[in-house]
């Protein structure tokens, strides 16, 4: 009888930790609920607007870019469109990029809005002005930019 306890509470260990590895989506949150709400709601104006939407994105301490959190816009091709945070990139193709723990996630951001219509991805990725990679988790939405598929997205630093 001891030795099936031991292999319940073995299994019930296992099961736990194996499901928040798994996680797929951030701890329900106010900061998650806002991140969702923006992203749709720029979603909505880029479907109307197209890249003209970008200089209202570009505005810090906005509705759209406050603290670390700022949106970002890719093609289908994984060219960067905008990124206001970090601006060395727009005009660059991120089709492979790893964090610093060897996940591509560029890849996996494309795949959740090509796959799901929008979703939740955590990877490792410096804060603005830092080069130190800490996890963030960031909110896609597949849209069409100007009529070309692509992504935007934003995303939150839980720490």
């Amino acid at each position: 009888m001891f030795k099936q306890i031991l292999i319940f509470i073995a299994m019930a260990m296992l099961a736990t930790t194996s499901s928040a590895g798994a996680q797929q989506a951030p701890q329900t949150s106010e900061q998650a609920k806002r991140i969702e709400s923006m992203v749709n709601k720029a979603a909505a104006l880029v479907e109307a607007k197209g890249k003209a939407a970008f200089s209202e994105f570009r505005t810090r301490d906005s509705e759209w870019w406050f603290g670390n959190t700022y949106l970002f816009a890719y093609d289908k091709d994984f060219n960067v469109l905008l990124n206001p945070a970090f601006p060395k990139r727009e005009g660059t193709n991120v089709r492979g990029e790893k964090d610093a723990n060897g996940k591509p996630f560029q890849d996996e951001l494309m795949t959740v809005a090509q796959t799901k219509g929008a979703g939740w991805v955590n990877y490792m990725f410096p804060k603005p002005g830092q080069s130190k990679p800490t996890q963030k988790w960031t909110y896609v939405k597949a849209v069409k930019i100007d009529g070309t598929p692509g992504l935007i997205g934003a995303g939150f630093y839980p720490e």
